[in-house]
């Protein structure tokens, strides 16, 4: 008899937003390790060293999620693992008395309508394919905390809660959705004034690293340790959510 594989996602099928960089990155690069067949997407392509198949699309636009479902698709036949890390740059300036409406409707735009729509479709898909997917969606801690970004804060909690509705409604289905609460993972849309100074805050004594949120989605979007997990929140934060020290600005 053929060795069984002792990868964790050997024959799955993985669409990921946000892979031109950072947390969207490594989960990418993880999923591949454990076996995955992955499609990365994201605005524009970034270096293909590590051979993950990429489609750029634009999910600030309104139908940019509909391109991206109807290519990915396409590329892979059928979807079974989702992860939207997809989300703008964040900028400190962009307080909540100065956050203009172009800032606004970008970031809640990729975050919030683009993901949820994006993982109802993908839901379905696998419903009506009889697909036991898993849907991983990527908040942050200050979905529960302030952060000085309306906009970014509010489109975190926003899709903690879209994760909860679709968890509800395709748990009965087999198809499992979750979220991952990153804490201060530098790089991508992450930017921190100071970040020695965040840092020594931190319980663990250093920042995240894409790579430990990526085995973390690792572990939930597998069958050997996630299976019995739906509408949950994994914080990898290193104990920051601990703390309530960032103060606010106007």
């Amino acid at each position: 008899m053929p060795a069984m594989s002792t990868k964790l996602l050997e024959g799955e099928r993985a669409l990921v937003t946000g892979c031109a960089g950072g947390i969207g990155r490594g989960v990418a690069r993880a999923l591949k390790a454990e076996g995955a067949t992955v499609l990365g997407s994201d605005i524009a392509a970034p270096p293909q060293e590590d051979g993950i198949d990429f489609l750029a699309a634009d999910l600030g636009r309104p139908d940019g999620w509909k391109d991206l479902l109807a290519g990915a698709v396409a590329r892979l036949g059928s979807i079974s693992l989702f992860v939207h890390a997809a989300s703008p740059r964040r900028q400190e300036v962009d307080t909540p008395l100065s956050v203009s409406e172009e800032t606004w409707d970008a970031m809640t735009g990729i975050n919030l309508r683009s993901g949820f729509f994006l993982a109802r479709e993908i839901g379905r898909h696998m419903r009506d394919s009889n697909i036991k997917g898993r849907m991983l969606l990527i908040t942050s801690m200050h979905r529960e905390t302030p952060r000085n970004l309306p906009h970014y804060s509010a489109s975190k909690a926003g899709m903690t809660m879209v994760m909860k509705e679709l968890a509800r409604v395709l748990a009965p289905h087999g198809i499992r959705v979750n979220a991952i609460a990153p804490g201060a993972i530098p790089g991508g849309g992450f930017v921190a004034g100071n970040l020695g100074e965040l840092v020594a805050q931190i319980p663990l004594g250093r920042a995240g690293t894409p790579d430990d949120v990526a085995q973390a989605a690792v572990a939930i979007l597998s069958e050997r340790f996630g299976r019995y997990m739906v509408g949950t929140t994994v914080e990898v934060d290193g104990g920051l959510g601990l703390l309530s020290w960032i103060p606010a600005r106007a």
